[in-house]
């Protein structure tokens, strides 16, 4: 393998997706890192047509460039399936599918008896690598270019918010991961140990303080380029990062800065979800995709959602494909409080509204319920593989809740019923009761995160990062899941990356 041919096929991937509207169009570290690429671009040829001496010239080479560090975050391994199944381990539901061993793998992993050679594991662990890979390599290259200083900023910032992204995401399953911040070429040290979780954080937030410094508002994309990183999703994600911190005060500066950027919630929660409404106001960031992309659905060009798809009833006919993913327990619909139009948009029960003009069947589940929040009409996406649908990574009202969260733990807790208050009324419910606790409070906060942020891929990271997991523990055991234990917190790290790498240590317990 030559370095130089797996960045040559690289980049005329990315040209190929410039043809194609900006992100809707556009393992594995060290070593691994690179076999990812060649596993990706090495197969397309010829090499000689693009090559990094006469790529990175021109301002629409930099855009280029960048677009391709978006689009791993489409594909399965990370937003088009394995981050929403993390709802399945976090207790909101089960696999269902068809059964048997459809879905083993999360199974496993929603039952605490994961293994270090299990599958999904190792597409969390190698589903950030090859957006590390492109944001490195823009971060190398795009410096030295003589482009326009606006553009050559927003690129730098896009690429600095999305490192920061994928190593979060990489950070909160396994703990220390390898830092590599340059990309590999040969006669590199690619055999490069875990990095204490720490310095790990230390870098994501560096690379979100700055990318939030040269990102512009969101108001100045348009067209085409709705959806990118702007300075409210880096200020977002970094708000995140400090909540999964413990750093209250900055939480508390931060989403204030988001809400002077102008920020707000949608009139009604719906809206998130409207194929129609997509890149909102209440929209800090969300995955892009699109229907009609010509590739293969199953392949990394595929730019459709998966979503619907998965998780539309079985053998119901409502949706093209619905393969009976992400059921809904019972304890979970449970939890909706009387009135909440939340559970009308995220939920298919019996006797809910009909959806497309066709009434819901509890036989359809094994729970007797399904997903619906992430439904398209067939008049949408007639086949399986065609879905339009954005997946939300941050919105406003999650904002919110984390400043509440925050400021409940400094203390301010009267401060606190306002922001959310906005959440809870906006789904239609009266304000929390007043006078409680610091714990009542936060007890209150975290199930409304749980509601608001249903099967988003956020309820998993709440029940390891409060108390250092022991919310999550406490939680799991009490809806029948006992297995889960301390050691259950961390993924482990794939075997075949230990194979391949001897500087690769296990999470303890595994």
């Amino acid at each position: 393998m030559i370095v130089m041919e797996v960045t040559s096929g690289l980049l005329k991937t990315i040209k190929k997706q410039m043809k194609k509207n900006y992100i809707k169009g556009i393992a594995v570290f060290a070593l691994a890192l690179l076999v990812t690429a060649c596993e990706d671009f090495l197969e397309k040829s010829p090499y000689d047509s693009v090559n990094t001496e006469n790529f990175y010239k021109t301002e629409e080479d930099a855009v280029a460039a960048v677009n391709g560090a978006y689009q791993p975050l489409q594909w399965a391994k990370l937003y088009n399936m394995r981050m929403w199944t993390s709802d399945i381990m976090a207790g909101n539901s089960i696999v269902g599918a068809g059964g048997g061993d459809d879905g083993r793998e999360t199974q496993d992993m929603a039952n605490f008896v994961t293994s270090p050679d299990n599958q999904g594991v190792l597409d969390l662990w190698r589903g950030p690598a090859p957006g590390i890979l492109r944001c490195n390599t823009v971060l190398q290259r795009v410096p030295e270019m003589e482009i326009s200083k606006d553009l050559k900023n927003r690129v730098l910032g896009e690429a600095r918010f999305l490192r920061g992204l994928y190593y979060f995401i990489l950070v909160r399953y396994f703990g220390d991961v390898p830092l590599i911040l340059e990309p590999q070429n040969p006669g590199d040290d690619l055999m490069i140990g875990r990095t204490d979780k720490s310095l790990v954080y230390e870098q994501i937030i560096k690379d979100l303080e700055r990318a939030a410094e040269m990102l512009p508002r969101r108001e100045v994309y348009g067209g085409a380029d709705l959806g990118r990183a702007s300075k409210g999703a880096a200020k977002g994600l970094l708000a995140k990062v400090h909540l999964t911190l413990g750093n209250w005060q900055k939480v508390v500066d931060l989403t204030d800065e988001v809400e002077k950027l102008g920020y707000k919630l949608n009139p009604e929660y719906a809206d998130n979800f409207d194929v129609s409404k997509e890149n909102s106001v209440e929209s800090l960031f969300e995955v892009q995709y699109v229907s009609n992309s010509g590739e293969d659905f199953w392949s990394n060009e595929n730019q459709a959602s998966w979503l619907s798809a998965f998780t539309g009833p079985r053998n119901s006919g409502m949706v093209a494909g619905g393969w009976g993913w992400n059921q809904p327990t019972k304890e979970f619909v449970a939890s909706y409080e009387k009135g909440d139009k939340r559970k009308d948009v995220t939920v298919l029960y019996e006797g809910c509204p009909e959806f497309d003009g066709q009434a819901y069947d509890k036989a359809y589940s094994s729970t007797g319920y399904n997903l619906r929040k992430f439904l398209v009409t067939k008049a949408i996406s007639a086949t399986h593989d065609n879905s339009p649908k954005n997946f939300p990574v941050l919105r406003y009202s999650d904002v919110l809740l984390m400043k509440a969260e925050a400021l409940n733990n400094l203390n301010r807790t009267k401060e606190a019923y306002a922001p959310l208050n906005k959440v809870r009324n906006r789904a239609g419910l009266e304000n929390a009761p007043q006078a409680m606790s610091k714990k009542q409070f936060l007890k209150a906060v975290l199930k409304e995160r749980r509601m608001e942020l249903a099967f988003e891929g956020q309820r998993w990271f709440d029940l390891t990062r409060v108390k250092n997991g022991e919310y999550g523990l406490e939680f799991l055991h009490g809806i029948g899941k006992l297995n889960a234990k301390q050691t259950h917190l961390l993924f482990p790290i794939p075997q075949k990356e230990i194979d391949a790498n001897p500087n690769l240590t296990q999470n303890p317990g595994y």
